[in-house]
Order: C-alpha cells, then sequence, then structure tokens
C-alpha cells in the first residue's frame, strides 16, 4: 500500500549515516516541443536501472551554463529528438529534410565539444549519435534514402544503401520490438558491451551518420549500409547509437551500464587529479609564443594552454626554450624567427616572453622554481610553468652564463639538441668530442653546484654515460622513451635505463610518434608499453611523462595537454596505487629536483 506520510518517508530516507553514497551524475540533454523541456522516462529510468544518477539538461547555449553543468556530471548522454539543422553541417536543406529543432542544435553541438575537451564520457542515442558526429567533424544525411556519399576518414568501409536490400528505418510496431539487425565490428567497445557481432535493434529514424569524421568511426550497421553505431577512434569512452536503447527494457541496459561505468571511472580520475599533481617535465609551446599566442584562449595553434591544462587537469609543465643546433656554416641568428645577436639572448628573449604571459593571467598562472612552489600554486587554484632549457648552445660558451640562467629560475639544461655542440655528441650527431667535452665537463659541475638538473635527453650514448659518472647528483631524460620496444638513437637502452636508476635518476617517457614506434601510428596504448617496459626494467621511482608538447610530441588519445587525464585513466585501468600514480605524475622527477636543489645549499 502506497505510504503518504512524509515524516515516515523521510526517517526512512535518513535511517542510515551516511544517507547515501556516491553514484555517477549522468546528464541527459532534454528534448525541446510546445515551450516544454521533456524526455522519454526509458532515459533516466534506465540509468537509475544501471546505478547513475540522472539529471536532465536544458537546452540552453549560455556558456557559463554549459560549463558549469558539465563541472557537475561525470556522464553525457545525448537524447534523441527531431533532425538538426543541415547548415551545421555546411549544407542547404534538402526537400526532404524533417523537422529541426533550433532549441537544441547549438546547445547540444556547444556542451557535446566540451565534455569531449573534457574526456568525459558520452552516449548518444538517435539524434544523440548525430549531434556527436557533427559536433566531431562528421555529417549526416538529411534523409536516410539520400546515403550515398562514401565515408570519411578514420571509418571502416560502409556498405552502400541499395533498392535491393533496403531495410525500413521507421517501424509502426512498439517500441520495444526489434525490427531489424546490425552487424557489430568485433574490435569495438560495442561489442564487448553485447559480446555479439549480430544484434536486433528497434528503428526510429530519418536522418543518419553519412561521415563520422576524424575522431570517431563506424562500429555498425545495418543491412542496407546505414550506419547503426559510432565510437571513439582515439581509445575514449565515446559511443553513439542510432536506435533506442531506452526503449528496450532489459534488452537496452548493457548500453547505459556501459555509460555508468565509465562515469565512474571518469570521477575517479577527478578524484585522483584533485589530490595529485600532475607534472609534464617538457613541452615546446614557446617556440610559438612569436605568432602571437594568447595563453588565456583556447588557441588551436598550440597544445598547451590555460583551457587545455584545465580540461587535462595538468598541474604544472617545464616550458624550455629550444635552440636549434646550426650545421656547419650556419649562423644561430638563421635558425630563429627572432632578431637577436646570439642563443643566450634568444633564450633570454623566451624566458621574457613566458614571464610576460604569466603576468597576463596571474590570477590562474604562476611560475615554480622547486617543488614547494608547485605544491603552493596548485593550493591555491594556478597552474605553474617551470623554466627549461634545450640544448646547452644557450650558454654561448661561457660558464658564467651557469649562473645567469639559474638565477632566472632555470630547473634543468638539455645538454645538447640534434647536433653535436660545445658540451657533448649528440645521439644525431657525428661523434664530435666522444662524449662529454672539458668544457661540458665543467658545465655539469657548475650545474650541480647551483642545483640545477642534468638533461640527458637527445645526448649520444657516451655523453650519458660520461655525465652519468661526472654528475654529482641525480641526471634526468626530461622526454625519452625506450629503445627496446622502438630502435631509434634519441631512446635508451635497458643498460641506458638501469645505470641512470641505479644513480637515483629518471626517464621520461615521451610522446613523439617516431620515438614510440617503427611503423604505423602510435597511440597511447603505445605511450602506455614504453611506460610500463621503463617501469619493468628500471623500477616505479625512476619513471615519468614529459610530453614534448609543441615539439612534434603527442599521440592519438594524447594528442594535446587538454587529453593528459587520459594517462590518469589508463594508469587506473592498469591498477596502479595513488601513491605509484603520483611518483608517474612528477613525483619521482620532483625527487631528483630536490635532490639537485639541495645539494646546492
Amino acid at each position: 500500500m502506497k505510504r503518504f506520510d512524509l515524516k515516515a518517508q523521510l526517517a526512512s530516507a535518513y535511517g542510515q549515516f551516511p544517507a547515501s553514497s556516491r553514484k555517477p551524475v549522468v546528464g541527459i540533454t532534454g528534448n525541446y516541443g510546445e515551450l516544454t523541456c521533456k524526455l522519454g522516462e526509458g532515459y533516466y529510468k534506465q540509468i537509475l536501472k544501471a546505478g547513475g544518477t540522472p539529471i536532465i539538461i536544458p537546452p540552453l547555449a549560455d556558456k557559463d551554463v554549459i560549463l558549469n553543468t558539465l563541472d557537475h556530471i561525470d556522464a553525457l548522454l545525448l537524447s534523441g529528438g527531431a533532425d538538426i539543422n543541415p547548415l551545421f553541417c555546411g549544407e542547404e536543406p534538402s526537400p526532404r529534410l524533417g523537422g529541426i529543432n533550433s532549441e537544441r542544435d547549438l546547445p547540444e553541438l556547444l556542451i557535446t565539444r566540451m565534455a569531449f575537451n573534457r574526456q568525459m564520457p558520452m552516449l548518444g542515442i538517435c539524434r544523440g549519435i548525430q549531434t556527436l558526429a557533427v559536433a566531431l567533424g562528421g555529417k549526416v544525411a538529411q534523409d536516410i534514402s539520400s546515403l550515398n556519399a562514401p565515408l570519411g576518414q578514420g571509418t571502416h568501409a560502409r556498405q552502400e544503401p541499395s533498392s535491393l536490400n533496403a531495410i525500413k528505418h521507421s517501424q509502426d510496431a512498439d517500441r520495444s520490438e526489434p525490427t531489424h539487425t546490425i552487424e557489430i565490428e568485433p574490435d569495438s567497445m560495442l561489442f564487448d558491451v553485447y559480446k555479439t557481432e549480430r544484434l536486433a535493434v528497434n528503428s526510429f529514424h530519418h536522418q543518419a551518420v553519412s561521415d563520422v569524421g576524424s575522431h570517431l568511426r563506424m562500429v555498425a550497421q545495418a543491412a542496407d549500409g546505414v550506419i547503426e553505431a559510432i565510437e571513439s577512434c582515439e581509445t575514449k569512452p565515446i559511443m553513439g547509437v542510432q536506435w533506442h536503447p531506452e526503449c528496450m527494457g532489459q534488452d537496452g541496459l548493457p548500453l547505459f551500464e556501459w555509460l555508468v561505468g565509465q562515469a565512474a571511472r571518469y570521477r575517479q580520475v577527478q578524484q585522483v587529479h584533485d589530490r595529485v599533481l600532475s607534472l609534464d617535465t617538457h613541452c615546446d609551446t614557446p617556440m610559438f609564443f612569436p605568432q602571437g599566442i594568447d595563453f588565456g584562449t583556447r588557441d588551436e595553434r598550440i597544445l598547451v594552454d590555460l583551457h587545455k591544462m584545465q580540461e587535462g587537469r595538468l598541474d604544472a609543465t617545464i616550458m624550455v626554450a629550444y635552440l636549434p643546433q646550426p650545421k656547419m656554416g650556419e649562423t644561430f641568428s638563421s635558425k630563429v624567427s627572432f632578431d637577436v645577436k646570439g642563443p643566450l639572448e634568444y633564450a633570454d628573449l623566451i624566458f621574457d616572453k613566458i614571464e610576460a604571459i604569466v603576468a597576463a593571467h596571474a590570477d590562474s598562472l604562476a611560475l615554480a622554481r622547486t617543488p614547494a612552489d608547485l605544491y603552493d600554486n596548485k593550493r591555491h587554484g594556478r597552474k605553474s610553468i617551470m623554466l627549461g632549457i634545450e640544448n646547452g648552445l644557450a650558454l654561448n660558451g661561457q660558464l658564467q652564463n651557469v649562473r645567469h640562467f639559474a638565477e632566472r629560475g632555470v630547473v634543468y639544461i638539455t645538454l645538447c639538441h640534434n647536433g653535436d655542440n660545445d658540451l657533448c655528441d649528440s645521439a644525431k650527431g657525428s661523434n664530435l668530442h666522444g662524449g662529454v667535452s672539458r668544457f661540458g665537463e665543467q658545465v655539469i659541475r657548475e650545474m650541480n653546484r647551483l642545483g640545477l638538473m642534468v638533461d640527458l635527453s637527445h645526448a649520444a650514448e657516451k655523453s650519458f654515460y660520461d655525465a652519468l659518472d661526472i654528475s654529482q647528483t641525480p641526471i634526468v631524460c626530461s622526454h625519452s622513451s625506450c629503445r627496446a620496444l622502438c630502435d631509434h638513437p634519441r631512446n635508451l637502452t635497458d643498460e641506458q635505463m638501469q645505470a641512470l636508476a641505479k644513480k637515483g635518476g629518471v626517464c621520461q617517457i615521451t610522446l613523439y610518434d617516431g620515438f614510440l614506434r617503427k611503423d604505423g601510428t602510435a597511440t597511447i596504448l603505445d605511450a602506455m608499453l614504453h611506460l610500463e617496459h621503463a617501469i619493468e626494467v628500471m623500477g616505479i621511482d625512476h619513471v615519468g611523462l614529459g610530453t614534448d608538447f609543441d615539439g612534434d610530441g603527442g599521440v592519438s588519445g594524447l594528442a594535446d595537454a587538454s587529453e593528459l587525464q587520459n594517462f590518469t585513466r589508463q594508469l587506473l585501468a592498469r591498477r596502479y596505487s595513488e601513491r605509484d600514480i603520483q611518483k608517474i605524475w612528477g613525483g619521482n622527477f620532483m625527487r631528483v629536483m630536490t635532490q639537485a636543489q639541495r645539494f646546492s645549499e
């Protein structure tokens, strides 16, 4: 019998402490019609049944509303409804275009793209699959019967619709009744959800995806070639389906369980980043500052800016003044975009520009020289930039310039780049010195004395071992990977990594495609293979991440700073403890930094 006693209901709700456990929050985009935001009950009831907490998101294009909503949800469910205006795909309306919903299009395209930038799990249903495609660079056919265009990149081949195998895509049967089947790709998340290559689904379609774009791939299709499901091709928890699983009871529940499970992992990643300090030990973004970059905008020309750092939950980055090594007969000034006298002046100019950027965003950004600075900035809600030098050429042959850069706040100097210099031989050099030069030895000892870390990324193998013997503090390789997995002279052999670990140093896995794979295109999974190989060889106390963003670093799944929380997601999936995650996310590197800085005291 239904109880109408509110007091008794409240007593039941507060009968224990805590009153409830934290369940993943799934935001569901609301439909709109007749001046009303509404939603079919199947969406929120399936989320509840799957173990999540559903909330309805009204169709508002206000950026503050969207961003605040995304701050409080763990996953996004894009619901079904009317067609999408073809103008958002750059097309004029076809005579066969159905009804569009102007109230929903822009708000949903905006929230989808912003959720994508945050690496948030997403599930699109019917109209939702089309919203995903359009928001992420694909297209939809205005009418299913017109589908005859080739698909975009990132897809498997799709059968072309034909009158011989055409099927009905708008059923008259009850919505819970499956009326056609789809074929599922066996290497897909969708297959992992349903454990079958053939699935019976319902049909209430008018538009359909015609081009999945570069971020997604087709993973299921109907007998007539119509795309029935898409998902991320970048190892991200994003999926869209053409049918309506919210109407299919238990048969539709697995998709909602998948979404709620991904939402739980997303929330776990956010909580880890609340507690852990994340440090990327090498990025080359300052190379682009001459182009008028505004670090406070989400600038497509660079891979690291304030927005991307926030989206990827990156707390700190070491920005380097990169100095290209002139070849024989070249002058340094001919290699750079500024009118400067020499290498030292160029490095100073880069640091001046970094300091100006920090000053312009003082509420959100600060320079740091020590691990204590990094933690203090995180506590106060500021991102940190540390300074580094990539190529000891910046010293301009003068030992006293080590002190000059130490006083500017530089935390490490990479002794060389692609070519031998006056300090040491490079991995891509001509063995000019047979390792570290006499001047290079003086520089290393002066760096020790002044508390700067010695960075041996880019160094020849003999230079590496020489520096390891000379330095009185542990050395770092700020952006290097494993030669055992990718035979490139820039990568470290197992023997080098073992020697580095024995002396207390660290190897920071880098994301340059050519250092992760010799053939094919590298992804986040290749980066994880290198990390885990380094851990196996060196131990958990001697590894980390140095992306080389804006210096050709970046792979699918870790393409820019906004995607770096995917790295944490992979670590959690591999069951690393939070303590070990902190070590990998900069803790090991900060240990070496502390040792170097204390040695100088």
